[in-house]
């Protein structure tokens, strides 16, 4: 007669039962890293430590790290090719892409469309400040704290890079381009450190701080002075007019004025007087006329850029020069200013170029264009 309970046998053999089935079916499943893919392990060193975990994707992906050469945390973008994963025994050539004033790594916007859809290089966009000017400033004591981007950038980054990812770490495969401040930067950093460096882009770039050219000077100085910030209102967190704590005008390069020739430091800056650095060196100049108003930064930088380019003329060297006017035929979204959908169409036409260099490995650039 049945008493309504189960027997101890019974629950046993369905216990067991149930355990089986369980491991059975666990054979089957995804591992956790399989669902949820992560962007390959960095460690520390060369002066960085990182902070918290990478976030994005395993080959779109922004990490945190801070350094005694530059005060607060610092993110890093990095973009890896599609087949980084699955080809462990390739190793690939390195863009490092420097961002403009005001803007920030952790910027999903700063991976432009042609730096994602590159195939065979790596491409690391590292933490620039909202007016850094990629260089080591003269006063570290000011408001603003540690300033040596230079040596963040060069001493620290790209060893850091090469050390954490299978790159290609030689002259002949890296790359340095930027736009606007980054602009400035790339050419900068490769006249500064031709050793580093094959081939140099610069859009719409900040590239002459002469006094010929001090509408250049006085935008550094308004970065430094934050003149813009009262033009924020409540959005002055973010807004890209609030570059950070007031600073001297001198912080950078020293006084901006051409009094009894102290202003030497703004002309050991300018990359207009240092093109010969870039001998043997692959050049890209990219710029539009900003419909010829005055009132558009890329008015100011198609002179910048002209003037670039009549030096790397008188020097004969060869070069890679666009001049798109107002933006006609230059991408959809380009009207020949100073704006994310010029740069993106810049990028259209550098980015399979540097990748064909880095492909041949050689350091000569393309016959002029345009």
């Amino acid at each position: 007669m049945s008493t309504g309970r189960t027997p101890a046998r019974l629950l046993r053999a369905k216990a067991a039962v149930l355990a089986v089935t369980a491991a059975l079916l666990m054979l089957g499943a995804p591992s956790a890293q399989a669902d949820d893919p992560v962007p390959p392990p960095m460690s520390d060193g060369f002066g960085l430590t990182q902070v918290g975990a990478a976030t994005g994707t395993p080959t779109n992906f922004v990490i945190t790290v801070k350094t005694d050469q530059v005060s607060g945390p610092h993110r890093i973008r990095i973009l890896l090719p599609k087949d980084y994963a699955t080809q462990p025994a390739k190793r690939y050539p390195v863009f490092y892409f420097l961002h403009g004033a005001s803007d920030d790594p952790g910027n999903p916007m700063v991976a432009y469309p042609a730096l994602t859809a590159a195939q065979s290089m790596i491409t690391v966009i590292p933490d620039g400040g909202r007016r850094g000017w990629y260089t080591n400033w003269l006063d570290q004591t000011t408001a603003a704290g540690a300033q040596n981007w230079e040596t963040f950038h060069i001493n620290q980054v790209i060893p850091f890079i090469d050390a954490n990812l299978r790159t290609l770490a030689s002259k002949r495969t890296r790359a340095v381009g930027g736009l606007s401040m980054g602009g400035f930067g790339a050419l900068h950093y490769a006249q500064r450190h031709p050793d580093l460096f094959s081939q140099v882009a610069s859009l719409s770039g900040a590239n002459e701080l002469s006094t010929n050219h001090a509408v250049m000077r006085a935008a550094v100085v308004a970065t430094l002075t934050n003149i813009g910030a009262a033009l924020c209102g409540t959005s002055a967190p973010t807004c890209n007019l609030n570059y950070g704590p007031p600073v001297s005008s001198d912080a950078i390069f020293g006084t901006p004025y051409p009094i009894l020739w102290q202003d030497w430091r703004w002309n050991e800056a300018d990359p207009v007087a240092h093109m010969d650095a870039l001998a043997g060196m692959g050049v890209s100049i990219y710029t539009g006329t900003g419909a010829g108003n005055p009132a558009e930064p890329e008015f100011w930088v198609e002179s910048a850029s002209r003037h670039a380019k009549e030096r790397m003329d008188a020097l004969k060297y060869p070069y890679h020069y666009v001049n798109y006017g107002d933006g006609a035929g230059w991408g959809s979204n380009c009207k020949g200013g100073h704006t994310y959908g010029c740069w993106a169409q810049d990028l259209v036409d550098f980015v399979p170029r540097l990748e064909a260099a880095f492909a041949s490995q050689q350091v000569s650039p393309p016959a002029k264009t345009r």
